[in-house]
């Protein structure tokens, strides 16, 4: 029986593509994910405002990345065991508590990060 040979270049460009649906899918049904995607805005303006370095810009971006992604990562987690258990179930709303656990996690330490860059440009900007 013969396989059939994959393109690997059209097959990436096919995957982009799903990405990007469930990256708009995320932004127009998913209420934590906007206020993210909002956060970013509002924290790239003001690194615009403050001249951030590059380091900053680095920093910045890798926690919000990380928050939005674990974001995203906890919506499917929620999505799938509500498919799986469409019922309550204390096992599944365990699993979906330390989902969203992960994501406070990283958002603190994604505010830290964000106290390191931010605070000392406060400081220094009042007084």
């Amino acid at each position: 029986m013969k396989t059939e040979e994959k393109n690997i270049v059209v097959d990436r460009i096919q995957s982009l593509g799903y990405a990007y649906k469930g990256f708009v899918y995320l932004l127009k049904t998913e209420n934590a994910i906007k206020v993210h995607a909002f956060s970013t805005v509002l924290l790239t303006t003001l690194g615009l405002f403050t001249k951030l370095n590059t380091t900053e810009w680095m920093f910045q971006f890798l926690a919000l990345g990380l928050v939005i992604s674990v974001e995203a990562l906890n919506t499917c987690i929620e999505k799938t065991a509500d498919f799986v258990q469409p019922n309550f179930d204390k096992k599944i709303g365990t699993i979906k508590d330390i989902s969203a656990g992960a994501v406070l996690f990283s958002g603190i330490f994604g505010a830290i990060i964000l106290g390191f860059i931010y605070i000392p440009k406060i400081i220094q900007y009042y007084s």
